[in-house]
């Protein structure tokens, strides 16, 4: 059974799955009735070094930017309306091919040009991001967001990271930005140009 994840807290995959090294982050949002304009999330992975800054823009994956340039993690493609069940949006995360200067892999989503539009994840409900192992498939951890954003377009939903012996952790962050994936972007060292 999946650890369930609170929000700050984190836990070993490695224990849950001996052996493991590559994973799959499943993100899936419902978005409640709105103003009849459509919603647009997106998926996004930051690969970043100590000093919490992208190792390079390159290092941002995302629709436009679909696989880091180490290979090691990959965008699962854009899901542009949130319909259906399980999981919108995924990604994928080898770390076996995780280059050595990584600290994290830092997994958000945003609102498509939520800013501009008035949109934020007041508007979203049932947001989750679960983690599988890619091996068998099965969930491993599972963190559901509860809290009211509702002034934010860009939310950090979780960030996996090697702790000690190699060991594959993932944290559940559910942090905000009013400034959407901009001002998300821009504190994660990429230039946004």
């Amino acid at each position: 059974m999946a650890v369930s994840l609170q929000k700050g807290g984190n836990v070993s995959l490695s224990k849950e799955a001996p052996g493991l090294s590559a994973v799959t982050v499943g993100l899936g949002w419902d978005v409640r009735k709105t103003d009849g304009q459509d919603f647009d999330l997106d998926a996004s992975a930051f690969i970043v070094g100590q000093d919490e800054k992208v190792l390079s823009d390159a290092n941002f994956v995302f629709y436009n930017n679909a696989t880091s340039p180490d290979g090691a993690v990959i965008y699962g493609g854009d899901n542009r309306t949130g319909e259906g069940d399980g999981d919108d949006e995924t990604i994928s995360i080898d770390f076996a091919k995780l280059t050595a200067d990584a600290k994290k892999v830092v997994i958000a989503v945003t609102i498509h040009e939520g800013q501009k539009r008035g949109q934020n994840f007041g508007s979203v409900s049932n947001a989750y991001a679960r983690v599988t192992n890619n091996a068998d498939g099965k969930e491993l951890a599972r963190f559901d967001l509860s809290e009211d954003s509702s002034t934010n377009a860009a939310m950090i939903f979780v960030e996996l990271y090697r702790g000690a012996q190699s060991d594959i952790k993932v944290k559940a962050i559910g942090e905000g930005w009013e400034s959407g994936l901009d001002g998300l972007a821009s504190s994660m060292g990429v230039n946004i140009g």
